[in-house]
């Protein structure tokens, strides 16, 4: 599978640079053809994935001979991994080379074999990410060829990407966030800029002016760090574009780089999407930003929402709340439990629930008001975990919070120390009017995230049905 024709001027562009040298496509071709008569058809590879040459070739070259990848966070805990990979058993595994004599090396990989297992996969099966990169879940988003080449295509359009884009990867590539930026942007024959360093490098940054990164893709986290760093006051004239999307950016961070960009002649632009829509849903267009304070914006090319009521019934009211559904090519196959799964079909059949309370404007802009399911009854009344989290992050600038809890206790994890809890519990009270007794604060050192800057809510609720002890 090509994303565009194969023979075109595109095979003399760049396709990945980092600090040591550059690829051509011509060269992720030449790779392609010869893992062609190496590795066995339509198999099933591990790529550990990492922010370098070898490990995004390994991704397309697999792509290209319609291997299928099942993409793997290099960070995950090494036990968690093996039994991953003990429950699927690739046939093959991409990895950084090492002493062993690799089949064939690509860059800074080397593909190994892994297992003799030869599994039944559905035709149209792509590509498997996982829906959680750090606990080593069995359960993975299966994505077909037609998800990859529509969204890929949807996002260069609302963005109005060309071959003569920079992107840096901010973002890891087993991330679906992460692997849209280089799927979009391949998509157009443009490169992408590969470094390891983080947004606390002055590396990174270094990077960052040496070629001239004209984009810039961050989650709501990335976003408070760049303020943290004062990223508003550098000199960085060719980055023109600011995407943001991962979770929900509190209204005082849309506001503050709203403004920025606005400003500076810059795009900032928030979108929205899942895994099991490829990646994106919604994009809130740079003019809209500053319009649309909280707004996730409106569907991609090609794709539609419905706010529903129940299954059969539409919600066709503005400003009224329900169940965000999607409908679009991007949407995915399903999802795999275990290696039996592959060989399903398509059990979407174009439609996503996506567990997320919206509702649309009059202006046809939506809105998520929380998860579905992140809801706790306090004395018989349902609370939106989401929104009460979204309150405090508004209010207090500065400091991260994190909301979980059970019926009757809502648990607030916050950065800010222990003495600022009266403040805290009073502010509860004048927004909610619930009694501060149903909140229980809990002052951390940081809130845990994993590796894409999302927080671990299964590791809170975890530490609160252990009463509370570490």
């Amino acid at each position: 599978m090509y994303f565009f024709d194969k023979n075109s001027a595109f095979d003399r562009n760049p396709l990945f640079t980092d600090s040591h040298h550059t690829v051509l496509y011509h060269d992720w071709y030449c790779h392609a053809d010869a893992l062609h008569s190496l590795l066995r058809p339509r198999s099933l590879a591990a790529v550990i994935c990492h922010n370098t040459m070898g490990s995004a070739l390994s991704y397309l070259a697999c792509l290209q001979n319609r291997i299928v990848p099942l993409l793997i966070d290099s960070k995950m805990d090494a036990k968690l991994m093996e039994r991953l990979l003990g429950i699927y058993e690739p046939e093959y595994i991409f990895k950084p080379a090492s002493a062993v004599h690799p089949l064939y090396t690509m860059e800074d990989y080397g593909v190994y074999r892994h297992s003799r297992q030869k599994h039944e996969l559905y035709p149209e099966l792509a590509l498997l990410l996982t829906t959680s990169g750090s606990t080593g879940s069995p359960k993975l988003v299966r994505q077909s060829y037609a998800n990859i080449q529509s969204n890929a295509a949807a996002i260069a359009s609302y963005l109005s990407l060309t071959s003569q884009q920079r992107p840096v990867s901010s973002l890891p590539m087993h991330y679906t966030f992460g692997l849209s930026v280089i799927n979009s942007h391949i998509f157009c024959g443009a490169a992408e800029y590969l470094t390891e360093d983080t947004v606390f490098d002055e590396a990174f940054w270094k990077f960052c002016r040496q070629y001239r990164i004209t984009s810039l893709a961050g989650v709501p986290f990335t976003y408070e760090c760049l303020k943290r760093i004062g990223f508003t006051g550098m000199d960085l004239p060719d980055l023109t574009l600011l995407l943001q999307a991962g979770g929900k950016l509190s209204k005082r961070l849309q506001q503050e780089y709203g403004t920025f960009a606005a400003a500076a002649g810059k795009k900032f632009i928030i979108m929205y999407g899942q895994t099991e829509a490829t990646a994106r849903m919604s994009y809130l267009p740079a003019d809209a930003c500053l319009k649309k304070i909280g707004s996730i914006g409106i569907a991609i090319p090609g794709g539609t929402f419905h706010i529903m009521e129940n299954e059969h019934t539409e919600i066709t009211a503005p400003d009224t709340i329900g169940e965000l559904c999607y409908d679009g090519t991007n949407v995915t196959l399903g999802y795999a439990s275990g290696p039996s799964d592959l060989r399903l079909g398509d059990m979407r059949h174009g439609r996503l629930w996506t567990g997320d309370m919206a509702y649309q404007d009059a202006d046809g802009f939506y809105y998520i008001t929380g998860r579905k399911k992140r809801f706790v009854k306090i004395t018989g009344s349902r609370v939106n975990l989401d929104e009460i989290e979204q309150l405090f992050k508004n209010a207090f600038a500065g400091s991260d919070f994190a909301c979980a809890g059970e019926d009757d206790d809502i648990w607030l994890f916050t950065t800010m120390p222990a003495a600022a809890g009266p403040e805290l519990e009073d502010f509860f009270f004048k927004k909610t009017k619930l009694h501060p007794s149903c909140l229980t604060l809990r002052a951390v050192a940081a809130i845990p995230k994993n590796s894409s800057g999302k927080t671990q809510y299964k590791k809170l609720q975890n530490f609160i049905q252990q009463g509370g002890s570490a």
